[in-house]
């Protein structure tokens, strides 16, 4: 399978969406091991064909998502892209609409999906976990959404797929304190199925997977559309004021401080406002 050739940096260091199968399960490798795998804009834009290659292969049964090395699964989208895509509302638009499109191709894919996950899972990258069906990780991995930290709205999906995932008592303290969870928490509160040892941990993996792709398909893509099927959304009304909110947030003074603070390597001054 290949995918379109993203432009590389000034040194020819190249973020890509790396894309193999082996045997009966078809490997997403987020690969920006600078930043941790930081999706960029582009990585963004290269997922949905990613995905829909692993659709077209009648011999891959099962979809595995990872982050490139051991160091990180995915940190997040790259903030340091924001203050050249996402300082308008039109920038914020259009760079939203092409990570629904990623988000939507990994969340609703027919065949299982499974997040492969090592050391650091931040932000949009355990947001791209959260929509896989099931969350593997090493023993030291470490969780976090810091949105709070940097001013940033999430978007209803979001934040409904973690209340799906861990309830909403728990995805309130992940969002409201900001902090870092460690795999042995991220396993009580359901955040993730299992955890790996840190030792031996892509032969677990595979094993894992390979258990997963022996079962029957078919049995395993109806039993996903009816658990997906359980899923509902907010009525209209709702939907709008939580839209209104996010925009809020992207509109607003804290949203400049977040990103200043982060480029700064200092803690922001929020205010509300």
């Amino acid at each position: 399978m290949t995918l379109a050739e993203p432009k590389p940096e000034a040194d020819g260091y190249t973020p890509r969406i790396v894309t193999r199968i082996d045997g009966a399960v078809g490997w997403m490798i987020v690969s920006n091991p600078r930043r941790r795998n930081a999706v960029t804009f582009d990585m963004w834009r290269q997922i949905p064909a990613a995905i829909a290659g692993f659709m077209d292969d009648e011999a891959v049964h099962v979809i595995a998502i990872r982050g490139d090395g051991e160091d990180a699964f995915i940190s997040g989208a790259d903030i340091s892209e924001f203050g050249r895509l996402r300082s308008t509302p039109e920038q914020v638009a259009a760079y939203d609409r092409v990570g629904r499109e990623a988000h939507a191709a990994i969340s609703g894919a027919a065949k299982p999906t499974v997040a492969v996950i090592r050391t650091w899972c931040v932000g949009g990258g355990l947001g791209t976990a959260l929509g896989c069906d099931l969350r593997i990780a090493a023993a030291d991995t470490r969780f976090a959404i810091p949105a709070a930290r940097l001013g940033l709205g999430y978007r209803y999906p979001g934040i409904k797929t973690l209340v799906d995932v861990v309830g909403p008592a728990n995805a309130a303290e992940i969002f409201y304190t900001a902090r870092k969870y460690d795999a042995e928490e991220a396993l009580r509160m359901g955040l993730i199925n299992r955890i790996l040892p840190v030792d031996g941990f892509d032969a677990a993996a595979a094993e894992y997977l390979a258990a997963i792709a022996a079962n029957a398909p078919l049995t395993i893509r109806a039993a996903k559309l009816a658990i997906r099927g359980t899923l509902d959304r907010p009525a209209p009304e709702q939907q709008a004021a939580i839209d209104a909110a996010v925009q809020a947030c992207f509109e607003s003074e804290d949203y400049a401080e977040g990103r200043a603070a982060f480029a700064q390597k200092r803690k922001p001054v929020f205010k509300g406002r």
